[in-house]
């Protein structure tokens, strides 16, 4: 075998899992509270790619250094794609809190192609190149045919925002406020949590994640359109699910066995049926364990 090829898509394989993982998250985050499926996710992290593009293209004609650029750019992308998400979620969302599932889930497929075309209609259809915001590490310079600075960053950063996540909902007022809102709806509201207050940060948690996702992997491939979106939307809410909607452990456990997997059957077998790959694979785990790899059964209680 040739170990450093197989090096090669591991680390190809970790790099798609951890940009699944950072959009994943806000799919089991919404839908551990609300039981919604937000397809809309998938823009937003669409939309903070092209804030960064934006962003990034007015600092290096005004003379800035990569880093700055790249750390300004990152903080733009996330406080717009939250405030796009926020936008959604009273919008869109809110006023069908009450109302059945299925209006919900059409509502989050309206908002996905609104903002699909809105996108398409402010830009281009044609692929745009996207600058290497992320700086070379001289370290890596022996072994960057195989490992590139762009995927440590990548790596890195999916790190911190799990941390961080499980840090905020464990030991943090508003996440018990999260776990709460969570478990029960009306029993949170009787014991005092702004169960409103606690979905909106949720969706702005989730929308900052998947843009800093955005950020990374347009900078990593070096270009970006307007239907990113929906295809990275797609594979990280089959993620979510492989791992167990609503487990943050399972979503980010999801991501990489999905990225894995990708990456293992385009390399020792074809690029052309990765999708079908993946899609297979979830379909397998779903017959013999349909409550994902980490996901509780639920159980009705009588």
């Amino acid at each position: 075998m040739d170990f450093e090829y197989f090096f090669e898509l591991f680390l190809g394989g970790l790099t798609r899992g951890s940009i699944y993982a950072l959009i994943a998250l806000g799919y089991t985050m919404v839908y551990g509270i609300i039981q919604l499926i937000n397809f809309a996710h998938g823009e937003i992290y669409m939309i903070g790619a092209f804030t960064a593009l934006i962003v990034a293209g007015v600092l290096t004609l005004m003379g800035w250094n990569q880093i700055a650029i790249l750390v300004i750019a990152s903080i733009a992308a996330v406080v717009y794609s939250s405030a796009y998400g926020y936008t959604a979620e009273k919008i869109a969302y809110k006023p069908l809190r009450n109302a059945p599932r299925l209006s919900a889930l059409i509502s989050a497929i309206g908002v996905s192609l609104f903002l699909q075309n809105y996108v398409l209609l402010a830009q281009t259809s044609d692929f745009l190149p996207f600058p290497n915001l992320i700086p070379e590490f001289e370290f890596l310079k022996p072994v960057e045919h195989i490992v590139r600075s762009s995927e440590i960053v990548i790596y890195v950063t999916t790190a911190i925002v799990m941390v961080a996540l499980t840090v905020l909902i464990k030991f943090t007022r508003m996440g018990k406020a999260m776990r709460a809102t969570a478990q029960d709806q009306q029993m949170a509201m009787l014991v005092g949590v702004d169960v409103d207050r606690v979905i909106s940060v949720t969706f702005i948690i989730g929308s900052a994640t998947a843009a800093l996702g955005g950020v990374l992997i347009a900078s990593h491939i070096g270009q970006i359109n307007f239907y990113i979106g929906f295809i990275a939307g797609i594979k990280a809410f089959v993620a979510a699910v492989l791992g167990g909607i609503g487990s943050m452990p399972g979503a980010v456990l999801g991501s990489l066995v999905l990225g894995w997997t990708e990456s293992f059957f385009t390399g020792y077998i074809s690029s052309d049926y990765e999708d079908v790959f993946a899609f297979i694979f979830l379909v397998l785990i779903l017959i013999f364990r349909p409550s994902g790899i980490l996901g509780r059964k639920d159980t009705d209680k009588v």
